[in-house]
């Protein structure tokens, strides 16, 4: 007998050789319908992976990441399969879970795949589906392995080539083997509805220098009715889709001369940073931030001191070089060493500290062009960038009161739905880490700690710390429930160790600073893109870069709505007048379509009372009234929406 241990806690006694499966079905036949993944002492199993040894079973059902995980990769196999049969010269390379469904990179040789054959390509899937055929891990030998793909297949050779014999293991399902470490639902019956998304070009490994193979996206569901709701979901998330609104707003563009992934921030876009900088500005002085500014390059020295351009030198811009021999730049990836050289200006004692440096500094980093997106993935952006040197001591108020930071900007911007992630070092590969384990210890545990203390919910993410430091990772759902990283706290020990940092304490002995990195917004154009589409390019009033419209019936009238408009401004109202020969119909659509929050008609009636009437966006008419008590509501509604900052 062996002894399972339950999530609940509870521990039961099961024949050696057990499964999940038996498990589920001793707990409960409807669990066992729902049963689709399991993972046993953190490892990742099937539902029919025999148990020989103690240990803790997790089941996973749809409900779970991790079932969906198993759901999403295992019609990825599907998928293949379909590939195979219908163009027999495919060439598999590989085919992950992603955050929404799959994908399969595949090399079609002169075959192509465009959007008129998604159709058949669902309809063989569903087929190789509806036959319910079990997934099945072997072990294979590494010498097998190679046999079997010898010749066919140079993407799986390369794959096997990499891996430990005696790690090796094939999935079968119908009469399709793929290699594959494993992770499957029982059986491709449970799948009921599959959707090819799109396919696009992905380099061989993400290396431009390589072929380009063809991948394949879709997404499946048990249910229909779940694969309908998602299809909706990907209608709405197109009319949000912050590309197509930053070009109707005229917030930003893209230019092939200035360059790929490169912003150009337009009048309305630039006012729209500016009172977000504004914003942060004013909530960091009340929280003791000093504004400093940094050069956009640096010498190379200072990224190699850092660390920075060991882990990222081969994927960066090159540097610069300077008609002095030997001499290098680089463009700024991070301001966190130039930072650390402000700080290293003057000597410090602990009655300084903390020292609160912020700057919004534009920083620059090489993205593949396909991995470019909008604004969410670009090769310069702006992060809202604050280092707080502080004391050990002083280590865990600072932190939390950077989070109490976080949440008063989430809040401000209407983002709350959102969950904490604590990313950690990956043990196993200390060699993606810089600094000793002892400071990496502490750091994990000051953010623990101070999660704990401020009652967030969190999970704890192995793998995923900077390099230099673990962090505190905002998950933020947006109002299509879509999750985002937004904002990041870091705790950091060790580019103090690398720069030399001190400050005398109170035994006149010098010590190390605690550096902690944070960016309540992350960088200005991926929020501004994520807020775009979580708002559908309705900003909070306080936010809007036109706030109202003033909308006159006639010329007659133009002299009434600069009166209206003047009195608005001087409220500190940012408003404009449409004195466009066009009928008021036409005026109030355009305003509507460009999300104006507020329209203002004014013509004979409105002159002669002194009065305005007010139309409000998506809503429709609100009725007349004075400019003043038009005023006080507009300046209520910002005053509600925009949370003093204590």
């Amino acid at each position: 007998m062996i002894a399972i241990t339950l999530p609940d806690g509870s521990v039961k006694k099961y024949e050696a050789g057990s499964t999940p499966m038996d498990v589920a079905k001793s707990i409960s036949e409807g669990l066992a319908r729902n049963v689709i993944s399991a993972s046993y002492n953190d490892t990742t199993i099937e539902s029919t992976t025999p148990l020989n040894e103690d240990g803790s079973l997790v089941l996973y059902t749809w409900n779970n990441e991790e079932g969906k995980k198993a759901f999403w990769h295992s019609t990825a196999h599907i998928l293949a399969q379909a590939l195979e049969a219908l163009y027999p010269h495919v060439k598999l390379w590989v085919g992950p879970a992603i955050d929404k469904g799959f994908y399969y990179d595949v090399d079609l040789g002169e075959d192509t795949i465009s959007e008129k054959d998604f159709k058949t390509i669902e309809d063989k899937m569903l087929e190789i589906a509806r036959g319910k055929h079990d997934f099945k891990m072997r072990s294979v030998s590494k010498a097998d392995a190679l046999s079997y793909y010898k010749g066919k297949n140079e993407y799986k050779v390369d794959l096997i080539n990499g891996l430990e014999d005696g790690d090796i293991t094939f999935c079968d399902h119908d009469n399709f083997t793929d290699l594959c470490r494993g992770g499957h639902i029982p059986n491709t019956g449970i799948v009921k509805a599959v959707k090819i998304l799109s396919v696009a070009g992905a380099y061989y490994k993400g290396d431009e220098n390589n072929k380009q193979l063809t991948r394949v996206y879709g997404i499946s569901f048990p249910k229909q009715k779940d694969l309908t709701d998602y299809l909706e979901l990907l209608e709405e998330a197109k009319k949000r889709d912050h590309r197509k609104l930053g070009k109707e707003l005229e917030l930003f563009t893209f230019s092939q001369r200035v360059g790929q992934g490169l912003p150009l921030w337009l009048p309305k876009g630039a006012a729209l940073r500016e009172r977000l900088e504004n914003f942060l500005k004013a909530a960091q002085k009340k929280a003791g931030y000093e504004m400093v500014v940094s050069p956009h390059i640096g010498q190379k020295e200072l990224y190699v001191t850092s660390g920075h351009y060991a882990k990222y030198g081969e994927d960066s811009f090159k540097p610069i070089q300077t008609p002095n021999e030997g001499e290098e730049f680089m463009l700024k990836p991070m301001n966190c060493p130039h930072h650390c050289e402000m700080y290293n200006s003057k000597p410090w004692s602990y009655k300084d500290l903390p020292k609160r440096f912020a700057e919004f500094g534009t920083v620059y980093r090489y993205e593949q062009s396909g991995e470019l997106h909008g604004l969410t993935r670009v090769r310069g952006f702006t992060q809202d960038d604050a280092h707080i040197f502080c004391t050990p001591d002083q280590l865990d108020k600072e932190f939390k009161d950077v989070i109490d930071l976080v949440l008063y900007v989430f809040g401000s911007l209407g983002f709350e739905n959102f969950t904490t992630q604590v990313s950690i070092r990956d043990p196993k590969k200390p060699e993606k880490y810089i600094g000793n384990l002892e400071n990496w210890e502490k750091a994990e545990k000051a953010i623990i700690n101070a999660v704990e203390d401020k009652k967030l919910d969190y999970i704890i993410e192995e793998g995923e710390a900077a390099f230099y430091g673990p962090k505190l990772d905002f998950m933020v759902k947006d109002a299509l429930g879509r999750s985002w990283q937004l904002g990041t706290i870091q705790v950091d020990y060790n580019l103090p160790e690398r720069f030399e940092l001190t400050y005398k304490g109170n035994d006149n002995e010098l010590h190390r600073p605690v550096m902690i990195h944070r960016a309540p917004f992350g960088s200005m154009e991926r929020f501004i893109a994520i807020l775009l589409e979580h708002t559908g390019g309705n900003f909070p009033l306080w936010l809007m870069p036109e706030q109202v419209s003033i909308l006159t019936l006639s010329e007659k009238y133009e002299k009434y709505g600069q009166k209206v408009l003047n009195l608005l401004e001087n409220d500190e109202i940012r408003a404009l007048v449409d004195n466009r020969n066009e009928t008021i119909g036409k005026k109030i659509r355009e305003a509507e379509m460009n999300k104006i929050p507020y329209m203002l008609i004014v013509g004979e009636q409105e002159e002669n009372d002194g009065t305005v009437s007010v139309r409000k966006h998506s809503e429709g008419d609100l009725g007349t009234m004075s400019i003043s008590e038009f005023s006080n509501m507009l300046q209520a509604e910002v005053k509600k929406d925009i949370k003093e900052f204590k």
